[in-house]
């Protein structure tokens, strides 16, 4: 299936794809920003600084601080139109040109994301807890490859980290998006926005044009904590994941469809589908320490 990269030949780099620096509104230079990541054990990252015209809409210029096991991808937060609650858009939109135009003033958010992505871009709904985004809004969008279901800063800046509500609700409607985590990191002294939420992509190189590749095509699972070694399904009856030691794992689809896996220091469990009655599923692997992973969604 699409969604199941772990078969696919490569290795999963660890990534970040919302993150800021002084460019924009975050209190760290790009230099200073891709070296921290770096440090971190990450493999690459996208800065993705806001395109506002009073940071002169910045495509930040990460290449001269790639190295041979670290690399970026150009990007930035796009604002344009505004929501049903009156908010500018955020659409996070990585691996864009640097001569990316600026908005016009009467440009949509659909519109922007529409341009973005023919650029190339993958384009990511921002944080929709964080600001109360709605399916409605979802719909207006139009097409694009994920919504952010973890945000780090949101934990501190309004306790809304989460978006998966919305994110189900889509699924259950047939709507076909990848799920990704990330930090979204200022690096301002009031939050604790840095190593806080994840991708690990599935590619055969560290490169930008094969990490964008894998994550158009769902080659990913998120993560604020535990891994995932591998997802497989059998003959679209048996489905078996196999992680880093979890207190507990779940599987859930349409509306309350759930199995469970409990233990202490779980690390596989096997679900039956064959009365499963949901036209999808996702799992998601707890920690002792409430760390979460995600899978993508599995469409059956």
């Amino acid at each position: 299936m699409e969604s199941l990269p772990f078969a696919k030949p490569g290795q999963f780099w660890k990534g970040n794809l919302h993150t800021h620096s002084t460019r924009s509104d975050g209190t760290k230079s790009p230099q200073e920003v891709c070296r921290l990541y770096e440090q971190a054990g990450y493999d690459f990252i996208a800065l993705t600084d806001h395109f506002l015209p009073q940071y002169d809409f910045p495509i930040t210029d990460t290449l001269p601080y790639r190295s041979d096991g670290f690399t970026t991808i150009l990007g930035a937060e796009l604002h344009a139109g505004a929501i049903e609650n009156g908010s500018a858009w955020h659409i996070v939109a990585a691996g864009l040109p640097t001569d990316f135009a600026p908005p016009a003033d009467d440009e949509s958010g659909a519109q922007i994301a529409a341009r973005a992505m023919q650029a190339g871009a993958f384009i990511g709904i921002a944080h929709p807890h964080w600001y109360t985004l709605s399916a409605a809004d979802v719909d207006a969008l139009g097409p694009a490859h994920a919504v952010e279901v973890f945000n780090g800063i949101a934990a501190d800046a309004n306790d809304r980290p989460e978006s998966w509500h919305i994110m189900d609700l889509l699924l259950d409607r047939r709507q076909r998006y990848f799920a990704y985590a990330a930090d979204d990191a200022h690096f301002t002294d009031s939050y604790h926005d840095f190593r806080r939420g994840w991708v690990h992509v599935k590619a055969e190189e560290l490169s930008p044009e094969a990490l964008l590749t894998a994550l158009k095509t769902g080659a990913f699972y998120s993560s604020t904590g535990p891994q995932i070694y591998d997802i497989a399904l059998a003959a679209g009856q048996k489905l078996t994941v196999h992680c880093s030691p979890a207190e507990r794992i779940f599987l859930t689809g349409v509306g309350s469809a759930v199995q469970r896996a409990w233990g202490n220091g779980l690390t596989d469990a096997e679900f039956d589908l064959s009365d499963w009655g949901s036209h999808y599923c996702r799992l998601t692997v707890r920690d002792r320490r409430g760390g979460k992973a995600w899978s993508n969604p599995i469409w059956l």
